[in-house]
Formats: C-alpha cells, sequence, structure tokens
C-alpha cells in the first residue's frame, strides 16, 4: 500500500499544531462458521480510512476520515488542531512524549501462504468436515461449531518528526467445539484452545499445521468422557497450569496490570485501574526469583508481534518481571515521559484508523525454566494438570482473580490419572 502522507502532515503543522502523526490504515478481516452441519456465517469485511493526531500547547487532537482524498484529509488535519487547541484551554497538565528516533523502514509478517488466496470452498469444506466427524461420536453431541478467522491490517505511519513507516500485519486461525449433554450434565470441549481456537500472526500454513480434522474426535470424546468424569476435589495441591490456560492468566493478571495509562487512571472505565502502582516499581515481589515475565513484540507467530508501534516506536523486548520482581511497565510516549522513562516501551497501539493509540500489551510470556513438561509430571506427587480456559473474572484492580478450565487430569505420585471436570 503506498500513499503520501507528507501534505497532511505540513497542513496540520501550518495550523499551529506542534506535533503530528498521521495513520492510512486498510483493514480486511473473514470469518468462517460451522455449526452443527450447517454453514452458519461467511463475513468478509473490509474497512479503510485516515486519522490525524497532533499535539499543541500540551494537548492532543485527534481527527479521522474515511473519505481518503486530499481535500478530506485536509480538513481532518485542521480540525485535529481545532480539537488540540480546545481541549489546551482546560488541560489539567501538559503532554510531553519520550523521545523516539525518526525512521524510515517497512515491516511485512513471514507469511507462506496467504490466507485470503486460499480458496473460500477449501476452508469451507474443512470446517465442514471436521463438524461431521465431531457429529458422529456420539448421541450425547447436542452442539459443534467449527470456525476460521484471517485478518491483515496495512497502514503507514508518518510523523512531523520525519518518521515515515510502512507495515502489513496478517494473522489467523481457526478452532472446533463440542457441547455434550447427559447424566444430568453439560460439558464443553474446545481444541487446540477456547473462543473459537488458535491464532497466530503468519499465514494460512499455521490454520494447516493445527490438524483440525485429526483433533475432531479427541474434542468430541472428551466432552462426552467429562460428563461422568469425577468433580474436581477440593483441598490444597500442586497445579500445573497448560499453555492456553497460562496465556489467558498471564495476559488478565500480569498483562493488563502493567499497562501504564491503567495504572494512572485513564482506563479506569475499561477493565479497570491497577494494583502496581509506581511506588511499588522494582520493589514489589510478583513470584518466587524463578518468575520472569517479559512482553515482547518481536518474538515469532505472537498476536502482539510486529514492526512497530503506532507511535513509529520500534518492536522490543521488556522485562516486567525478574526473578520475582516488578521492574517495568507496558508504555506509550506519554506516559513513559510523565513516569520519567526514557524511552517508550513501544506499546502504542490503536485498534483502527478512527481510534488513538492506547497502551495495549504485546506478547506476554513467562520465560521457561529448566525443566520440561514430564519432569514437571513426574515430581508432583499430588495435584492437577488444567488446561483450556472455560470462565474467569478479576476485580477492578487486577489483584483478585479466579479462573475455571474446562478439562483437568489428577496427578498422583508422578503420574496423569483420572480425567477431572
Amino acid at each position: 500500500m503506498s500513499f503520501d502522507l507528507s501534505f497532511a502532515v505540513e497542513e496540520a503543522k501550518s495550523a499551529g499544531a506542534d506535533y503530528v502523526d498521521v495513520r492510512l490504515v486498510k483493514i480486511t478481516d473473514e470469518m468462517i462458521l460451522v455449526r452443527n452441519g450447517k454453514l452458519r456465517a461467511v463475513q468478509s469485511i473490509e474497512s479503510y480510512g485516515i486519522g490525524v493526531r497532533v499535539l499543541l500547547n500540551g494537548s492532543w487532537g485527534f481527527a479521522s476520515t474515511s473519505r481518503v482524498d486530499e481535500e478530506n484529509v485536509r480538513r481532518i488535519s485542521r480540525e485535529a488542531v481545532k480539537i488540540a487547541r480546545a481541549s489546551s484551554l482546560v488541560k489539567k497538565k501538559g503532554v510531553r512524549l519520550a523521545p523516539v528516533d525518526p525512521v524510515e523502514d517497512s515491516y511485512s509478517t513471514p507469511i507462506k501462504e496467504d490466507p485470503f488466496s486460499v480458496p473460500l470452498e477449501e476452508k469451507i469444506s474443512l470446517l465442514m468436515e471436521c463438524d461431521k466427524v465431531m457429529r458422529s461420536k456420539g448421541e450425547e453431541i447436542r452442539v459443534t461449531e467449527a470456525s476460521m478467522r484471517a485478518h491483515k491490517e496495512e497502514k503507514i505511519f508518518a510523523s512531523s518528526e520525519g518518521s515515515l513507516i510502512n507495515q502489513e500485519i496478517v494473522w489467523c486461525g481457526a478452532g472446533i467445539s463440542t457441547t455434550a449433554v447427559g447424566y444430568g450434565e453439560v460439558q464443553r470441549r474446545s481444541l487446540p484452545a477456547s473462543f473459537r481456537g488458535d491464532f497466530a500472526t503468519a499465514g494460512y500454513e499455521y490454520i494447516r499445521s493445527l490438524n483440525l480434522l485429526d483433533l475432531a474426535p479427541k474434542c468430541a470424546e472428551e466432552a462426552i468422557s467429562l460428563l461422568t468424569a469425577r468433580s474436581c476435589p477440593s483441598g490444597s495441591m500442586d497445579i500445573i497450569i497448560g499453555g492456553s490456560q497460562l496465556a489467558l492468566q498471564i495476559h488478565e493478571s500480569c498483562g493488563h496490570p502493567t499497562e501504564l495509562d491503567r495504572v494512572m487512571g485513564s482506563e479506569a472505565s475499561y477493565a479497570g485501574t491497577s494494583f502496581l502502582t509506581t511506588e511499588k516499581l522494582g520493589k514489589f515481589r510478583y513470584g518466587s526469583k524463578f518468575v520472569n515475565l517479559v512482553a515482547d513484540a518481536t518474538v515469532e507467530k505472537g498476536l502482539g508481534t510486529f514492526g512497530y508501534d503506532d507511535e513509529g516506536v520500534p518492536a522490543q523486548k521488556v522485562y516486567l518481571v525478574k526473578e520475582g520482581i516488578f521492574t517495568g511497565y507496558l508504555t506509550d510516549r506519554q506516559y513513559a515521559a510523565e513516569l520519567g522513562l526514557e524511552r517508550s516501551t513501544g506499546a502504542a497501539r490503536a485498534s483502527g484508523w478512527n481510534r488513538i493509540p492506547i497502551v495495549r500489551m504485546t506478547n506476554i510470556n513467562l520465560e521457561p525454566g529448566d525443566w520440561d513438561f514430564e519432569e514437571l509430571i513426574s515430581d508432583t506427587r499430588d495435584g492437577l494438570f488444567i488446561e483450556t480456559n472455560r470462565s474467569w473474572s478479576i476485580d477492578d484492580r487486577r489483584l483478585n482473580f479466579q479462573f475455571g478450565t474446562e478439562i483437568a487430569y489428577r496427578i498422583v505420585d508422578g503420574e496423569m490419572k483420572e480425567l477431572i471436570k
């Protein structure tokens, strides 16, 4: 995608802006859903527009349009300046930006097979076949679903500081699920993960690697087995958390609390504030010395992977917790400056051309230790292995939480034994 954004920057500067950035964004999204043997949805969406953000007298102004012609782009550039000027009359404190080196660059998600070039009939056929296999496994199976989604975001970023960045981000994924009914119970099983499956910044080769058709019998059979499985025992025991459940758990209880705009109170009305207030930085013990949590926007296939954030800051790896101690925040340029940090950690992202960038977490990971899965199991005398999220709730400071999973296995004397619901 190519488009000259320099005139938009110049228009806003000539109207009085101290700083300007412009984002031109085109989003293409496709979703397919099969339920109970029938094609329920084929949804294709395309969104295209431009947003102009300016800083004037320490206040932000933003305007956007889906009519991407020179006249309209110049108009919203002036409008953004007017909004910033009006905002500056009532500001409580001025916005400052942490520095960033200007860059001219491009980045594209490495893909082998464009998910949008794969014939629709082929995708539907795969989902229908998965659905058919799941429904064939028993009369207890009452609801079956198979879905697939692909997403492409093409964007150009230009700023008055001299940056010009062209990016193309592609992600896709798929999943299957079954609901079984019997013996006074209703149980759900989802593979390879809940909430419509597993996704990655990759091409259609990733969907092929999920081997959904091979997972379909297991998905249905485990749902049926859960109907008669023993309920989770009460008591104190060791817990080993499966990958997909761990991903959600650290996302909710470790990722969101480290978003610095949330800490500063600007996200209070959406998913709450944070207990990780600034006096805890470098002091608060988050876990044992073996706990290392990183936010890494460079990791291969991560959904939070990109070349540059929506302020032109390069993708990077940041330690949030090191050896159990809380050591870092996710920031944009504004809140990095407010906290006195030298640089932004590159976590400013907008959900579309008509939205301003906010601090949004990248890929939050718990770094692995020395033991593999089998060693963890063999060292556990009395415990549970739990996997695949089913439900969660968390308080408005991200301090207390509960999670429930679809499935678990009892571990006794180093061996995984019975299925637990």
